[in-house]
């Protein structure tokens, strides 16, 4: 069954993670725990269609991560007209958007591009290191090193960040070949990413412990008590010591 087929592929993707990622985990929890204890922020930027959502606001994460997002709506309604003579490239965007944000050198930043190469992405994490901004960048390895930069810099994410953490999806993203269908099926990068960041939190929590600080964890708003709990306990905590 297709159903068996990809199950099995997941403990794959689970076990490389395993087997290849631990010393990158640990490397960036002790440096998100170094950053924390210094009095630092870490801000989660879009990785792998959202899926750093899956550590705000939820039963059992930590209150010290929070959201870097970021949009700019222009209003221009028009006749449709031919633009194509126009440059419209948007790179050096990011400068503006760190600028306009509460970042500070030497805190940390993640960002995410499966590919490695995705423009606005990497003009961010370009613009945040010569900011002083530490990068933790989520990435598939095997799918960076297939495709050609296209920032100006001529880099892709794991070429200039700080820390890179490889979600072992395969290139092109999906995992799983079906006879009769031509694209392969599943992707690999989103249950990655985040078996990935929920490790990294793991380390994170016991490095904070073993320093004598131990962060409050959220319980589930729709649990009785949640809400008030988080309320009063953890996110006062949270404005008080950044953990």
């Amino acid at each position: 069954m297709i159903l068996d087929d990809y199950q099995k592929r997941v403990d794959q993707l689970f076990e490389q993670i395993k087997a290849t990622q631990r010393e990158a985990i640990l490397a960036a929890g002790k440096m998100i725990a170094d950053t924390i204890e210094a009095g630092g922020n870490i801000y989660l930027s879009g990785i792998c269609h959202s899926i750093e959502m899956d550590l705000f606001n939820r039963g059992g994460g930590p209150a010290f991560y929070r959201v870097f997002h970021y949009k700019l709506d222009v209003q221009s309604e028009a006749r449709e007209r031919d633009r194509s003579d126009l440059n419209t490239d948007m790179e050096g965007l990011g400068a503006y958007i760190l600028k306009a944000s509460t970042i500070r050198p030497n805190d940390v930043l993640f960002v995410g591009s499966v590919s490695g190469r995705t423009k606005s992405v990497v003009d961010l994490a370009w613009e945040a290191k010569k900011m002083g901004i530490k990068v933790i960048a989520m990435t598939s390895m095997s799918y960076a090193q297939t495709v050609e930069a296209v920032h100006s810099s001529g880099k892709k994410l794991y070429e200039f960040v700080d820390l890179t953490l490889d979600n072992c999806a395969p290139a092109a993203e999906a995992m799983l070949h079906i006879d009769g269908i031509e694209a392969n099926f599943a992707a690999a990068s989103g249950l990655a990413s985040s078996y990935i960041l929920w490790s990294v939190t793991a380390v994170v929590l016991e490095e904070l412990m073993n320093r004598g600080k131990t962060p409050l964890l959220l319980k589930s708003a729709n649990y009785p008590g949640g809400t008030d709990y988080n309320n009063t306990e953890v996110y006062p905590h949270y404005k008080k010591y950044g953990w």
